[in-house]
């Protein structure tokens, strides 16, 4: 499993892209984990599943409430991870209205997921190998703090939990 000091794993997510621009073209674009990691302060926060009752009723709007704090603690861009598809990332993130302050990034075939052993099996509840739900902090792609929760919780991947490491590691 990832740990705090650990590089994050090599790989790709998708984003669905809503305007046309910096090299990105309308709808999903791969993009590089180590690429887009380099050089930057990235919090990230990974969760089960789009439209789910915690993560759209506290876990997204946490990080979006937030992001101007982020910013100001120096953290360069925020990541949702979720083992759905970029079309339906993208639609969640319209519906929790993230422009500009949460990236929507899918891991469709739960590639990160596996790669950070950080998975949650829901095949008995019809809906297969998931993310667990954590929180990260990633400086140049190495992890620096990390918080993962207990099953059926939501207690330390909070966006005030991630902030205050953020602040603490400024």
């Amino acid at each position: 499993m990832l740990k705090v000091g650990d590089k994050l794993p090599a790989g790709s997510l998708q984003e669905f892209i809503e305007v046309e621009g910096n090299g990105c073209s309308i709808g999903p674009n791969g993009f590089d984990i180590g690429a887009s990691t380099a050089g930057k302060k990235i919090a990230i926060f990974a969760l089960p599943g789009a439209y789910t009752p915690t993560c759209s009723a506290k876990h997204v709007p946490g990080y979006v409430a937030r992001a101007a704090d982020f910013k100001a603690a120096g953290v360069d861009e925020i990541w949702c991870i979720s083992v759905n598809d970029a079309f339906v990332m993208g639609a969640w993130g319209r519906d929790q209205k993230v422009a500009g302050k949460v990236r929507m990034m899918a891991d469709g075939s739960a590639a990160f997921a596996q790669a950070t052993g950080l998975t949650l099996d829901l095949t008995s509840r019809g809906m297969g190998l998931r993310s667990n739900r954590y929180s990260m902090l990633v400086v140049d792609g190495v992890v620096r703090s990390l918080n993962v929760e207990g099953p059926g919780q939501f207690e330390v991947s909070d966006a005030d939990t991630l902030l205050r490491q953020a602040k603490e590691l400024a």
